[in-house]
């Protein structure tokens, strides 16, 4: 347990009983905040007591309306002296409300909860953002998450500098993946209709087979590339496909006119449509064959890859950043596990061949990497698994407990 003095409280050896208060930048509609709400919502359903702090927000009815707490605190913010009083406020939350484990969720929040639990014993668990500081000002702030009892950080892509910087041993760590909402991204979910009507606004024929593009048409997802992966499978023989780049192409107009250029110039040209901002990414998911993420940057959270296994459809993606922990390929998973292909950012020639594969797919086989795609999505990314394994963490503290 963090450093500090000692009080008469006994923390149980379950949830059931503890209370847990969690720390989020705001109680606002957005990825950490709607975690934190289902997080506390299993935490409840498993007998603890759930509180977060943060800033006000959407979400704060629906935590009250479960039986969550919600507790009004400033720590979206590096300021020293609002950051003190925030410590003072946990320090005092901590004695009255007998927490038991503190959750920080943001910098601002994992320095003040630092500063308490130097005052008062606490289990302390952090939580690393999907791209952490690790040079400048910024990492000496972001220093205060690596200092958890536990860590959780989203992949281990973002989870190396850190380990890295401040010689964090592996076993502190625990890997949870972001959650996406795996109710909207279902086939189940999308009618015939939303994906007959994609398909007709889109131009493609009936029995053309979709590798959709999803994302902004942008340098760093790696679009430029199309056009010779186009050509490549045309001469091996693939036939009856199109790309769509369901994405926005207007604020890098100049790169879009290049990879519509150079589609024209590799004979390709009819093979690929930009279709503009998609309103309905589910929908256009649904209506893929295979989806088709060519990054050459690492994105922040690469949460399409994801998305696109809970529509239960292949993956083809670059070897970059947190993208290869996104789909399970050989040869760290049997190949009879398989939901996708991984390739090297940039290589034409390997996406050509990974493509080629997934379009070779007979029924059976696709059917089977389709139910795979989705369970995996479901264990790995739905908001129940998520909070279980958050929960999971507590757990694991409160059984050290004696």
């Amino acid at each position: 347990m963090s450093n500090g003095y000692d009080d008469t409280h006994v923390s149980p050896r379950t949830l059931a009983g503890a209370t847990i208060l969690q720390i989020v930048p705001a109680l606002r509609e957005e990825p950490v905040a709607r975690t934190a709400v289902n997080v506390a919502h299993a935490l409840l359903q498993s007998g603890a007591r759930a509180l977060i702090a943060a800033e006000d927000g959407a979400l704060v009815g629906e935590l009250k309306a479960f039986g969550g707490e919600w507790i009004p605190l400033v720590n979206a913010t590096v300021n020293p002296f609002k950051l003190r009083g925030s410590a003072r406020i946990l320090e005092q939350l901590i004695a009255t409300e007998r927490i038991d484990i503190v959750h920080a969720q943001s910098v601002g929040g994992a320095w003040s909860a630092n500063m308490a639990a130097a005052q008062i014993a606490v289990w302390l668990v952090t939580t690393l953002p999907d791209v952490p500081a690790v040079s400048g000002l910024g990492a000496y702030w972001s220093g205060a998450l690596a200092r958890g009892d536990r860590v959780i950080t989203p992949s281990n892509f973002a989870a190396a500098p850190i380990m890295a910087r401040y010689d964090l041993p592996r076993e502190r760590l625990t890997v949870i993946p972001r959650s996406i909402d795996t109710a909207a991204f279902d086939p189940a979910a999308v009618p015939p209709g939303r994906v007959e009507a994609l398909r007709k606004a889109w131009q493609v024929p009936h029995d053309a087979r979709i590798v959709l593009v999803p994302g902004r048409v942008a340098p760093w997802n790696g679009q430029l590339a199309l056009p010779d992966i186009a050509r490549a499978l045309v001469d091996g023989g693939v036939r009856g496909f199109v790309f769509v780049l369901a994405g926005e192409h207007r604020s890098y107009r100049k790169y879009a006119r290049f990879v519509t250029k150079a589609a024209q110039e590799q004979g390709v040209g009819s093979l690929i449509r930009l279709t503009g901002h998609c309103r309905d990414l589910p929908g256009a998911l649904a209506a893929a064959d295979t989806v088709l993420v060519p990054a050459t940057e690492p994105p922040v959270l690469g949460r399409v890859v994801a998305q696109a296994q809970a529509m239960g459809r292949p993956v083809v993606t670059s070897d970059i950043g947190i993208l290869p922990e996104h789909v399970v390929t050989p040869p760290e998973m049997p190949e009879d596990v398989r939901t996708g292909w991984l390739a090297k950012p940039g290589d034409t020639m390997e996406f050509a061949h990974a493509l080629s594969l997934a379009l070779a797919l007979d029924d059976t086989a696709y059917r089977a990497m389709v139910a795979r795609a989705r369970q995996f999505a479901e264990y790995m990314f739905s908001p129940t698994s998520v909070a279980a394994a958050t929960r999971a963490v507590y757990t694991s503290l409160l059984a050290r407990d004696l």
